[in-house]
């Protein structure tokens, strides 16, 4: 931990760091096993993606809130699987749809809550980071290693799987 802290400037963001890695090292740890399978590759991926979040300390406001948890998880996830793809020759385009992702508790309102429940894991998290979490298109590509276009044509692919799982909720039919 001192690695990390010692590219953190101001006191304040230090110890909001050291709250985060307390409250969250375990969990981001469970998250890369389950998709790496692996405790060395599964620490690379806890690793990447808390010098990932130290680019975006700023951007976390509270420590203990769902936000930053979805925030946290959507991070350690694609860090695994860029660590997946790094060790591949021949990547699977549909695997990122095999992964879980956040899981988000249904109301049961037929609201957002269960439209965006049943949407790709994928869509979910690009939709949770943007929206929720306020992050732009430009800092999405950069945490997740993507190109801005492909983050917005993610995005708008994402919003328009949204409206149509509303609408067909919607629909009395």
């Amino acid at each position: 931990m001192l690695i990390y802290l010692l590219a953190i400037e101001s006191e304040e963001e230090r110890s909001k760091f050291e709250q985060l890695y307390f409250q969250y090292r375990g969990l981001m740890y469970h998250v890369a096993m389950r998709i790496l399978n692996n405790p060395h590759s599964a620490e690379d991926a806890v690793h990447q993606a808390f010098l990932s979040i130290i680019e975006n300390l700023k951007k976390i406001s509270e420590v203990q809130c769902p936000k930053t948890r979805s925030y946290i998880v959507i991070i350690v996830e694609r860090k695994a699987i860029d660590i997946i793809r790094a060790n591949s020759k021949i990547v699977d385009i549909d695997f990122e749809d095999t992964i879980a992702g956040i899981s988000i508790p249904l109301p049961g309102d037929s609201g957002v809550a269960d439209a965006m429940a049943v949407l790709p894991a994928r869509y979910r998290e690009i939709l949770l980071l943007h929206y929720d979490n306020g992050f732009n298109t430009k800092e999405i590509a950069k945490m997740l290693s993507m190109k801005r276009g492909s983050v917005q044509k993610l995005l708008w692919r994402a919003k328009d799987s949204l409206r149509k799982q509303i609408e067909k909720e919607d629909d009395p039919n």
